[in-house]
């Protein structure tokens, strides 16, 4: 896709995971990246793999809960690179458990990263997004939020389909300014849901029987390439749209 080569793309939790599979495929492509994460070494090994593959990556050390990390990161990354062509918004802490057992600290940290960072951040590049006559911005949600059985969910639930909301308005309201903004809901093999696996057996067992296609997607090559797809020309007509990336299992109808 020769249309992204020279393009530049701000991933938030890039050090690992979906955001780290979503660099490598970006970068593959020739887009050049500020990758944005808690961990700077982590997110400084993502940069090594994707400089590898012909393009300039950035790591940046970010914690999301931080409007100032935020405020940081998107003007380092214009000036370094003249401007903003894609935004990942990825980083998300994560409160699972049943109602009673969340506290409000773990709920508000959901919140802080999740929703209010990806509304914080938008607000951010949409500037620069504007002032290079357009751009793409790719949030994470989760089927969590559209479960049958939505115990030990609840919370988690709620952030992502926040975050579902505010791509809904974000492409509405910025769509004359050619900025297309998307949610994608991955199962993927992250770590986070490798470990839920490997302690979980029972209930992953009967959760893999749900999906169709009978396996989580691999972080680059399903996920990735997914999101290269988006920013791509061929889908420019698409905004406002959550994409379940999930082998067929949910139905956000």
């Amino acid at each position: 896709m020769a249309e992204l080569r020279g393009k530049t793309a701000l991933i938030t939790g890039a050090g690992q995971g979906v955001g780290k599979g979503i660099a490598l495929a970006l970068a593959s492509e020739g887009v050049n990246l500020a990758l944005a994460g808690r961990t700077l070494e982590k997110v400084e090994r993502t940069a090594q793999l994707a400089e590898g593959r012909g393009v300039r990556a950035l790591a940046l050390a970010c914690n999301v809960r931080a409007a100032d990390d935020l405020e940081d990161v998107a003007e380092i990354t214009a000036r370094e690179f003249g401007g903003i062509d894609i935004l990942v918004n990825n980083a998300q802490e994560v409160p699972l458990g049943l109602l009673d057992e969340v506290s409000d600290e773990a709920f508000l940290a959901g919140f802080e990263s999740g929703p209010l960072a990806t509304f914080r951040l938008m607000k951010l590049v949409r500037p620069h997004m504007a002032a290079r006559g357009g751009g793409t911005i790719v949030n994470l949600a989760s089927s969590a939020g559209i479960r049958w059985d939505m115990a030990t969910y609840g919370c988690y639930g709620a952030v992502k389909q926040a975050t579902r909301a505010l791509t809904r308005a974000a492409a509405s309201e910025w769509g004359r300014e050619n900025i297309r903004v998307l949610a994608i809901a991955p199962h993927a093999e992250s770590p986070g849901l490798k470990w839920w696996i490997e302690n979980n057996p029972e209930e992953a067992d009967a959760f893999f029987r749900t999906i169709p296609l009978g396996r989580i997607g691999r972080l680059e090559e399903d996920i990735g390439r997914a999101v290269v797809a988006l920013c791509g020309s061929d889908l420019s007509y698409l905004t406002g749209a959550t994409i379940p990336l999930d082998g067929g299992q949910a139905n956000f109808d």
